[in-house]
């Protein structure tokens, strides 16, 4: 049986588009740094969505990785779904990623990332398209990092690995405080640490 860190980090992105490129290089920082990180390369092909739900849950932050091609997945969007749902609880911190992407586009589904939602939108339910777009806006909303097209990736992975290290530190302190018997305070599902955004503009 495997036991996970409290702080694990999950990550949640379009695997076809981004796996061998940024992805790879946030892991290796990762493992630099020795942050506990799950990605569904790990997890054993054939099983289930409800597994990587699994995954979620026993994670304490997500990095909601936002590219052009995010929205083509139905998997991505319910892992979004499930993210949001933890995040509301107050039991999941996270910190969404937008790579190469506007933070409108993401909000209102426009651009290239919104013309793959609503090609995915065609062939999925009522039910699921309105809880998608709940997710986007949401979490979109949150305090996140903005990748710019002529940005420096290895610069951007640096300030994702800060990020990440900011909100394991504050998660520290509030297991801390929950020890020493303090209330958990109820103001906490839409809230990251004050770290600065990272949002370079195109040249």
């Amino acid at each position: 049986m495997t036991f996970f860190s409290p702080t694990q980090v999950f990550l949640n992105y379009r695997g076809a588009q981004l796996r061998y490129s940024f992805v790879r290089h946030l892991i290796d920082a990762f493992e630099r740094n020795e942050i506990n990180f799950f990605v569904d390369k790990y997890e054993q092909r054939g099983k289930d969505l409800k597994n990587l739900f699994l995954r979620i849950q026993e994670s304490r932050i997500a990095l909601a990785i936002f590219s052009t091609r995010y929205t083509e997945s139905s998997w991505c969007m319910d892992e979004l779904v499930k993210m949001k749902k933890l995040a509301d609880k107050g039991k999941l911190h996270v910190i969404p990623i937008f790579y190469k992407v506007k933070v409108e586009d993401v909000r209102k589904q426009t651009a290239e990332f919104g013309d793959n939602f609503w090609t995915l939108a065609k062939v999925s339910s009522g039910d699921q398209i309105k809880k998608w777009k709940e997710a986007l806006e949401c979490i979109s909303n949150k305090m996140g990092l903005s990748l710019g097209d002529k940005s420096s990736e290895a610069d951007f992975v640096k300030e994702v690995v800060k990020a990440v290290q900011s909100v394991v530190a504050v998660i520290g302190l509030e297991e801390g405080e929950n020890h020493f018997g303090k209330k958990k305070r109820k103001d906490c599902k839409c809230e990251l640490p004050d770290f600065k955004k990272s949002r370079t503009k195109k040249l």
